[in-house]
């Protein structure tokens, strides 16, 4: 392999190419990122940034790439890849060959098919933050659509701005399906009990205008003012490029343990790929930056001729108000939910145990240090007398 392409510039792509440079890998590297500015990580956009502190998200030092003799490409799309010339065609009229392309093109934010939601708010680059940033100092009122993880997130941050901030959810709990009832009650008190007016089983309609400006959500109900309207319902990958060459889509770009596609010349990871996880024995797509970390460093492996496949358990974290986690492993619907600790102290673990007595997911809240030891636990067979907040 002489020539690397990395399509992306997000922080897969940007922990791929250190993990390579790092490890003595000599051959030219061309990294093409739509966005103006070098990869950063995301999570700081919905919290730290949000929050108005000063923190620098960048993946890498400005003048890393130079030193490491990585082109990096900003402000620049790929539009197409020849696959039979191995090539890619950038917006610029360039074409760059490759012997290797690695696509980490991420996802996008979900626009819903309502009159005027294109007009809303969304939070997914740092220009997205600014904007969000800018509507939380200017005060009024934040009606956001949608109570998933980046949606309360943004409700916490508009409440530590002093802003009034409606959340409308369409079902009946907010992130009932990944915490189940009793939890996503208790997430749902704990922003009530903080001024965000957290409204569910509400359908969004469509986002009323003046001008390009919304000013009013109208759902199945009523009809809301607002001075500012944030839309937060999740994600897609952005599989344009690879669906026009040819390469197999299905929720992401369709990978195999070691991300490669079906060209055996193109591989993918990060929020757009759909790949085979060992452990789970299930094809998964995963948009955390856990995952973006250890996929992009894994590929690395892979590129290099080295053992490498996707055998690790889902990672996230979260912080709102007092409310502050991580959470490991995948637990289906139907696990049974243990508690260990002090729920309304916002100190405890919450273990998920399957039908056949195996621990699916695991979740600690205000503990912390534990979370090597959950991640161990995970897949295993447990006793639920035996489980304790491990402090």
């Amino acid at each position: 392999m002489e020539r690397l392409v990395i399509i992306g510039g997000g922080l897969a792509a940007a922990k791929a190419v250190e993990r390579l440079r790092d490890e003595g890998y000599e051959g030219s590297i061309d990294l093409v990122g739509a966005e103006d500015h070098a990869p950063y990580e995301r999570p700081p956009l919905s919290k730290d940034l949000l929050l108005g502190q000063d923190t620098d998200p960048t993946a890498l030092a400005d003048d890393w790439w130079a030193a490491n003799d990585v082109r990096l490409l900003t402000g620049v799309r790929a539009v197409a890849i020849d696959r039979e010339a191995q090539a890619v065609e950038l917006d610029s009229g360039e074409a760059l060959p490759y012997d290797l392309l690695v696509l980490a093109t991420g996802a996008e934010p979900r626009v819903p098919d309502l009159p005027g939601a294109d007009h809303a708010l969304y939070l997914r680059t740092l220009e997205d933050q600014e904007r969000v940033l800018a509507a939380l100092r200017a005060g009024g009122r934040l009606v956001i659509v949608g109570a998933g993880w980046i949606g309360l997130e943004v409700a916490a941050a508009a409440r530590h701005h002093d802003v009034e901030v409606i959340v409308l959810e369409q079902a009946d709990l907010p992130l009932g399906s990944v915490l189940g009832a009793d939890l996503a009650r208790h997430l749902l008190d704990l922003h009530r009990s903080h001024g965000v007016d957290l409204r569910t089983g509400v359908t969004v309609e469509e986002v009323l205008l003046e001008g390009d400006r919304p000013v009013r959500v109208r759902t199945a109900q009523e009809s809301i003012e607002a001075d500012h309207v944030l839309v937060a319902i999740g994600a897609v990958p952005s599989v344009e490029i690879a669906r026009d060459a040819g390469l197999e889509i299905d929720d992401g770009i369709v990978v195999d343990e070691r991300f490669q596609t079906q060209d055996e010349h193109i591989l993918a990871v990060g929020d757009v790929a759909n790949a085979w996880n060992t452990a789970l024995h299930a094809r998964i797509r995963v948009e955390h930056w856990d995952n973006a970390i250890r996929q992009g460093r894994a590929v690395a492996d892979v590129l290099l001729g080295r053992e490498a496949h996707h055998d690790w358990l889902p990672y996230f974290y979260t912080d709102q108000f007092e409310f502050s986690m991580e959470y490991v492993g995948r637990p289906g619907e139907d696990d049974r939910l243990e508690v260990r600790g002090d729920v309304g102290a916002n100190e405890f673990i919450a273990y998920w145990i399957d039908a056949e007595g195996l621990l699916t997911g695991a979740m600690n809240v205000g503990i912390w240090d534990v979370n090597d030891t959950l991640r161990a636990m995970v897949g295993t067979r447990v006793d639920p007398e035996a489980l304790t907040d491990l402090r």
